[in-house]
């Protein structure tokens, strides 16, 4: 049984930070693409980052320089640092693990997704 849970989320002032985590059970881990997407009310689910079983990062432009993304493998956990925080990132946070293989000519496509974290940002 594949388990995603994220945890961190709270209520925090604008210019506040946060650190949301994210532990994996049920796969391998370190062979997992992870990243972290976020949905607000009204609007449609964002890519927020993500982190490639490799190490590379990808931002969305509008974060890149606020969140930063990261993975310990020995811990099954992928982190979220968030600071800077503005109301416009007022969202429930989701995290994400995938792999995507091609297997004779076959696209296989392994996606896991946790339950999300709420993060209020408000004065």
């Amino acid at each position: 049984q594949v388990q995603v849970v994220e945890s961190g989320g709270g209520l925090v002032q604008p210019g506040g930070s946060l650190r949301l985590s994210c532990v994996v059970s049920g796969i391998t881990f370190s062979i997992y693409d992870m990243g972290w997407y976020r949905k607000a009310p009204g609007k449609q689910r964002e890519l927020v980052a993500t982190v490639a079983s490799g190490g590379t990062t990808n931002y969305a432009d509008s974060l890149k320089g606020r969140f930063t993304i990261s993975r310990d493998n020995a811990r099954n956990t992928v982190y979220l640092q968030m600071n800077s925080l503005k109301p416009e990132d007022t969202a429930v946070y989701y995290c994400n693990a995938i792999q995507i293989r091609t297997i004779w000519g076959r696209r296989r496509e392994y996606d896991y997704w946790g339950q999300g974290t709420q993060v209020t940002v408000s004065s």
